[in-house]
């Protein structure tokens, strides 16, 4: 029989933080730096005088005091209530920082959400309608739930296509809430989580996940492994580089170890590498095949954007020798982007801002 898997960074099965859509990039870049510098200092146990006035000053400079629903603030820091408090606000006005260090109050810094686009969501749908694939990893999404939702009200509900039977997704380590899924139509046997895996300094090694989720394709078990590695985008690029690179080893360390169980693994996701980085050679050099390396793959090279370079390919179905054999077709479904000057998109996608990612969804036919 003939299986349809994919890969596809949805990207607008969350809410967003609303500092991702600031246009100046100096701006965002430095609402983030100062977030994540108060998220540093905000674990510090005890608060030095210094701490707290640097705590006071980034607060004050976001506004991220004014609980007010108008507030433009970028990030606030959520005080459940009836619990010890960071800060108080004087009646007279200014902010006080009580707290004598992180183990002295309750509560955490975030990023304040956008709501979600419907638009963006729709077109989401019409890109899985299209793809139509029997097992599709899904990168950046909020929750089950959320991914439960969209699965029978919009693709199911206001597209009338046929919805998943079968869904799952783990909660993951990014702050966000960003986590890998799986749409399948067939049942899912067995998950294996690897967030808890250690990285350097005892942090957790994944940014989000590497959910292992078995798969019965009538009588032949699939292992799918999802990822999505450390972003290029925010933070010290070289930094971002070792994680990527530590994640790589570690997701063929358990891709070798899914190999033991069956002769039919993949590993999949948004990987924010190219072929030529040292991670995506890592994979390589274990064995594994890249779907877009099928000779009747004819398509543009890339997975982001416009696709048109190799510097554009960061999303993954990779093989092992096994499946690679059994590949009759690959392709990538791009019409869900906003690229106008490049090729035709959803008569529904009309903007960047309603597009349904700025990732292709890559997906190979397999006849098993």
């Amino acid at each position: 029989m003939t299986i349809r898997i994919g890969t596809f960074n949805a990207e607008n099965l969350f809410r967003r933080p609303k500092v991702f859509g600031v246009q100046n990039n100096n701006e965002r870049k430095e609402i983030l730096d100062d977030f994540s510098a108060l998220v540093g200092l905000l674990g510090r146990d005890p608060y030095t005088a210094a701490d707290k006035r640097k705590i006071a000053a980034l607060l004050k400079k976001h506004r991220a005091d004014d609980d007010r629903k108008s507030s433009s603030r970028p990030f606030f820091v959520n005080q459940p209530r009836g619990g010890a408090k960071l800060f108080t606000k004087p009646p007279g006005g200014g902010l006080n920082i009580v707290a004598g260090g992180r183990s002295q109050w309750t509560g955490w810094a975030e990023l304040v959400r956008d709501d979600l686009g419907w638009e963006a969501v729709e077109n989401t749908a019409r890109v899985i309608a299209a793809v139509n694939a029997d097992v599709l990893l899904t990168v950046e999404v909020e929750d089950r739930l959320t991914l439960d939702r969209f699965n029978t009200q919009v693709l199911g509900g206001v597209l009338g296509k046929r919805p998943y039977p079968y869904n799952m997704l783990i909660d993951g380590n990014d702050p966000r809430g960003i986590d890998v899924g799986i749409l399948s139509r067939h049942p899912i046997e067995c998950i294996r989580s690897h967030i808890a895996d250690p990285g350097q300094g005892g942090q957790p090694l994944f940014s989000r996940d590497c959910p292992e989720y078995e798969i019965r394709v009538n009588g032949t078990r699939l292992w799918i492994l999802g990822n999505h590695f450390k972003s290029k985008g925010f933070g010290i690029a070289a930094e971002n580089e070792k994680k990527r690179r530590a994640q790589a080893r570690r997701v063929r360390k358990i891709y070798e170890a899914a190999l033991e169980r069956s002769a039919h693994v993949v590993v999949a996701g948004d990987l924010n590498d190219t072929p030529n980085s040292v991670s995506i050679k890592s994979l390589v050099g274990g064995g594994l095949r890249d779907a877009m390396s099928y000779p009747g793959y004819t398509g543009a090279p890339g997975t982001f954007g416009t696709g048109t370079s190799l510097n554009q390919k960061i999303d993954y179905l990779m093989f092992s020798p096994e499946l690679f054999s059994r590949v009759q077709h690959v392709d990538v479904e791009r019409r869900g982007i906003w690229a106008p000057k490049t090729f035709k998109s959803f008569l529904t996608v009309t903007s960047k801002a309603n597009q349904a990612s700025d990732h292709g969804a890559l997906f190979a036919d397999l006849d098993l």
